[in-house]
């Protein structure tokens, strides 16, 4: 009929793409749905165990057809199911029927495939190989991501004088940008492993946990990006700025605010929709306390965003800042280039658009660019720093010195190379003396003039 496989990845694409489309159901989902309905429709309607109906109710497993006469022809559209697959171009919906013979239900025409899904002359579905691709660019793009944040932290956590409340803020992002990549492999791993999973069936405590972890870290990534633009934008506006008093509220909001919302949501499942493992949203308003915070987070950053760049820009145009009209245009757009990735600013492309509008060009918008987020975000704020620069490149000529002059010493001194740990003691104390003597010289004594 159609790919078992196809299920699970547009479950795990679509669950990724949240919170920013939280809407859009998983395939396997809507066919439980659909069967629940028709199971219902079966219960009440008695008039189908008629004899006049030659034809009873029946569930295909996509579609629920109504008792018929034989001689009838039943004419339905295509499930719902479907229109998830569907271009947003096709205007018309596809339709199969059932024929009611004295034999019973003949097969539907067309097929299912043919009418809803299948392009002629293609042997591959487009749709297993979309989202295919999307999945394997938002797992290359974690993964990238994963490994240039780990390098970066390191680099931050090594250096001491990159000790400060910017870096401290940054090293939060970049935390939260690693447990949302860690909570994407997580997640694919234990909910989408097989490709015939039924997740929709199953209500385990390890399922759940899974998806409420990642809706923290999805959210916890979005509330340090705003904080990222209001400590930026705080250093602007207010000349005296208490850095240290700031940061604590910034951590209460950053992994305080998250846990807050995700245990409400998970209460509320838990009480009022606690259908399969939590990973559709079915039910809006118990949805708004994760997406509330996430669209609110994003619509703040974009007024930050907005009053930054009108600050750079008096800034600049200072006559105290030197340079030329030209100049000062380039200045401008490289610190906006800068800017979108650390405020997510690309999110409000589509952040509050309708559920189904350009849902693949939102899929590959917002899964390739936020996948990747946490890599540009890393480049740019720790690999490409002056101050991180300065330091790796002080920290390299210390090191190749010190390897200079303990190779040189050992050549004057084979006695050191064969003394083993002690030779490295004796260098040291060779070198405190002659630093002494340099000092006590009459030489050192004299200033230059």
């Amino acid at each position: 009929m159609f790919s078992a496989g196809l299920s699970p990845l547009v479950c795990a694409v679509f669950l990724l793409q949240l919170p920013v489309s939280c809407q859009q159901v998983p395939s396997n989902c809507v066919i439980k749905r659909d069967q629940e309905k028709c199971s219902e429709m079966m219960a009440l309607d008695q008039s189908g165990e008629d004899s006049q109906f030659g034809c009873p109710w029946m569930w295909d497993n996509l579609t629920c057809w109504r008792p018929a006469s034989v001689g009838d022809v039943v004419l339905v559209n295509c499930p719902e199911l479907f229109s998830q697959f569907m271009s947003e171009d096709d205007d018309e919906v596809g339709k199969v029927s059932r024929n009611c013979t004295e034999f019973g239900w003949s097969e539907t025409f067309p097929h299912y495939i043919d009418a809803c899904f299948y392009e002629e002359g293609n042997n591959t579905h487009p749709q297993d190989m979309y989202y295919a691709s999307v999945k394997a660019l938002y797992t290359v793009g974690y993964s990238t991501s994963l490994v240039t944040l780990t390098t970066a932290m390191i680099i931050l956590c090594r250096f001491r004088k990159l000790r400060c409340t910017r870096n401290f803020i940054h090293m939060n992002l970049f935390v939260s940008f690693i447990l949302r990549a860690i909570s994407v492999f997580i997640k694919d791993g234990v909910l989408y492993a097989e490709e015939d999973s039924e997740h929709c069936f199953v209500r385990t405590l390890e399922c759940r946990a899974v998806v409420v972890f990642f809706h923290y870290c999805v959210l916890s990534n979005y509330l340090w990006l705003f904080i990222e633009g209001l400590y930026l934008f705080t250093l602007l506006v207010e000349t005296f700025f208490p850095e240290k008093r700031y940061f604590y509220w910034y951590i209460v909001i950053g992994w305080g605010t998250p846990t807050l919302c995700v245990t409400v949501w998970a209460a509320l499942r838990l009480r009022f929709d606690d259908i399969g493992c939590w990973d559709t949203n079915d039910d809006a308003a118990i949805w708004w306390v994760i997406k509330g915070p996430v669209l609110a987070s994003i619509m703040i950053n974009f007024v930050l965003f907005i009053g930054i760049i009108v600050i750079l820009v008096q800034k600049l145009q200072s006559p105290d800042i030197g340079g030329n009209e030209s100049s000062i245009y380039l200045r401008l757009a490289r610190s906006t280039l800068l800017l979108i990735p650390l405020f997510g600013i690309h999110y409000t492309v589509f952040a509050f658009s309708p559920e189904n509008v350009s849902k693949r060009e939102r899929l590959v918008f917002e899964l390739g660019l936020g996948s990747f987020q946490g890599f540009v975000v890393a480049v740019l704020y720790c690999f490409l720093n002056g101050e991180v620069q300065s330091e790796i490149k002080r920290k390299w000529r210390s090191w190749t010195v010190n390897r200079y002059f303990a190779a040189d010493m050992k050549q004057r001194h084979p006695s050191l190379a064969s003394s083993g740990a002690n030779g490295g003691t004796q260098l040291s104390i060779l070198s405190k003396s002659s630093s002494q003597i340099r000092m006590s010289s009459p030489q050192a004594e004299t200033p230059v003039t």
